[in-house]
């Protein structure tokens, strides 16, 4: 697996040069260690898990390309590509494929989650994890920073029931309360639960301040 991922880092490295929006080539090396660290604790297929969690964030770079939203299904013909120089069977690159297309899916979407397979809720898990926390609070304002949100909008309503990942919210600072704090509890493995728990925690810490400070008062 090692050696797969040091033929395709090249590339990667290439295509998300200069990204700035918390999608970026560090992001995935993360979200590879993540998932390599579940997969240490909960089982699945190592190389399909690591390859996918390097791959997985290719439909952003897509994206900002196009100007147009760019779902993970719409990237898998350029990662297919990418695999064609690599030495995978077959089998193996399709099961890479379903979890890089399922790999954005939440309870409170609205459509819910459909995977099952181990491999997929892995990487779900290493993505979610790296979305929250320290490094979380901070890709969050690099995204909104890049896509001209304010930081908080407070004359605007918490009033998102269903989080959809085409759609920006209107401040970072919503972004926390539709999709962040609700990752905890989307967990999908036992291990990822753990982990969870203290970034989490750190998010609602820095909500208290952050909010307490906002007037300038104190």
């Amino acid at each position: 697996m090692e050696t797969i991922i040091e033929k395709l880092e090249k590339e990667i490295s290439s295509i998300f040069k200069g990204e700035a929006s918390g999608h970026d080539i560090h992001h995935l090396k993360r979200v590879l260690n993540l998932a390599l660290h579940l997969q240490e604790k909960e089982g699945g297929d190592r190389l399909i898990i690591g390859v996918a969690a390097f791959l997985h964030d290719i439909h952003r770079i897509i994206g900002k390309e196009t100007g147009a939203f760019c779902s993970p299904k719409n990237s898998l013909p350029k990662i297919e590509e990418l695999l064609e120089g690599v030495d995978i069977h077959p089998e193996k690159k399709e099961k890479i494929l379903k979890c890089v297309e399922f790999h954005e899916e939440y309870d409170f979407s609205e459509e819910g989650k459909t995977a099952r397979d181990l491999e997929t809720l892995i990487v779900q898990d290493a993505d979610n994890l790296d979305a929250i926390g320290a490094i979380g609070i901070s890709r969050t304002f690099s995204y909104g920073g890049v896509h001209d949100l304010p930081m908080w909008a407070p004359e605007k309503p918490f009033d998102r029931e269903h989080f959809d990942e085409s759609e920006n919210d209107p401040s970072t600072i919503h972004h926390f309360y539709s999709k962040l704090l609700r990752l905890k509890d989307n967990m999908n493995t036992m291990s990822a639960k753990e982990l969870a728990g203290r970034r989490h925690e750190y998010m609602e810490n820095f909500l208290k301040e952050f909010f307490s400070e906002w007037e300038g008062k104190k």
